[in-house]
């Protein structure tokens, strides 16, 4: 070239279309020669901080919840257990009466024993497992169906931008706190499901939003769609029978490690580092200031969060006697539903050909012409009498 000036290596930044708006990312040009003797082709390469990656972990997670319900209804084994199932064309596979499950699925003793969260357990039985075991179980078809959907949405876009390690600790983390805040506050019921890990993304990706701030354009719109979606979300806990505690644990925590494991750096540190040293001017810093300060405080309240937790846990501490309102938090009565959850208990009395239950929550009484049933159909029978 005339006056032996080298050619400046070039950043291009091209738009690609994310969270339902558009994001902004540089790639750099692969200098390759057309026929071995030419110039340069137009032919890029996406430098490593921002590749795209092939999502393969989310759907393992998938099909690891899948296979985990086929085992649990297959331990469940209605026909031996209960009186009644729903579908007895599946034999074994079949489900408990809606009376008892209206989720299509197992009994809630076939989840304790598969792994459901029980605190009692955890606690004094020194079953800690449970608080991530629980994330791979199910209370039902329906209950599966509706994860596994978010689950596939939400998951593979944000694996496909981060990648399989960071989503993958997101999620299990996530689940995690799910469990340890649900823990903390519900003692007498068990529970299940990812839905705290799926919150947990769910959170993350608002996270995300706000610490890489400048690589997007829409920013405000696409805001706004992510809190909507994330008050619909949490607004549907407040129904009975969820466990809306999972949900914000798992929200919260996957909203601070957003800030901890999404964070990217800025486009004038990218493209001082690819560009060629001769056009450099000043250095860039890699992380804006408030990027830091966001990193930090995150990391901090997750440490303090989950150390904390973990030992009021340990040491039998009950939330809902420091919080008196804290219970609206996961179901807000009205005059259609009631949010009382005990557990059933019944008192049965057994004669010749009849057999008469009673429930204790709600001192409900009913006959049924049974004999010689076993322990678990007669668990079934209680848990459809106290409903």
């Amino acid at each position: 070239m005339a006056g032996g000036v080298p050619p400046q290596r070039e950043i291009q930044i091209q738009v690609h279309s994310k969270k339902g708006g558009n994001s902004v990312y540089p790639v750099e040009p692969a200098t390759t020669t057309a026929g071995g003797g030419g110039g340069p082709t137009g032919v890029y390469r996406e430098i490593k901080h921002f590749k795209k990656w092939f999502p393969w972990l989310i759907p393992t997670f998938v099909v690891v919840n899948i296979v985990t319900f086929f085992v649990t209804m297959y331990k469940n084994n209605c026909p031996k257990n209960s009186v009644s199932c729903f579908a007895g064309f599946l034999g074994r596979f079949s489900f408990q009466p809606f009376s008892e499950n209206p989720l299509l699925g197992p009994s809630s003793n076939t989840l304790e024993k598969m792994g459901a969260l029980n605190v009692n357990k955890v606690v004094h039985e020194h079953q800690g497992w449970r608080l991530i075991t629980c994330m791979w179980l199910h209370g039902g078809v329906f209950h599966l169906l509706a994860n596994m959907l978010s689950l596939l949405v939400i998951g593979i876009r944000l694996e496909r931008e981060f990648g399989f390690v960071r989503i993958g600790l997101l999620y299990i983390i996530a689940g995690l706190g799910g469990s340890l805040f649900s823990a903390l506050f519900i003692k007498s019921n068990i529970s299940v499901g990812a839905s705290g890990a799926l919150f947990g993304l769910l959170g993350s990706m608002l996270s995300e939003l706000i610490i890489n701030w400048t690589i997007y354009a829409n920013k405000i719109a696409v805001l706004a769609t992510l809190v909507v979606i994330i008050v619909i979300n949490l607004a549907v806990g407040l129904l009975p029978h969820v466990d809306n505690f999972a949900h914000i644990g798992g929200f919260v925590s996957g909203f601070l490690l957003g800030f901890v494991f999404l964070i990217r750096p800025q486009f004038g540190w990218v493209s001082q580092r690819y560009a060629s040293n001769a056009y450099s001017t000043s250095a860039k810093p890699k992380f804006k200031v408030y990027q830091m300060v966001l990193w930090v405080i995150s990391l901090v309240l997750l440490i303090i969060g989950f150390t904390s937790g973990l030992v009021m846990l340990f040491r039998g501490v009950d939330l809902n006697d420091h919080c008196s309102w804290c219970h609206y938090m996961s179901c807000l009565p009205t005059s259609k539903w009631s949010c009382k959850t005990e557990p059933a208990f019944c008192m049965s009395e057994q004669t010749s050909s009849q057999l008469t239950l009673t429930c204790s929550n709600s001192n409900k009484t009913r006959s049924y012409p049974y004999s010689n049933l076993s322990t678990s159909q007669i668990q079934g029978l209680c848990s459809q009498l106290c409903r």
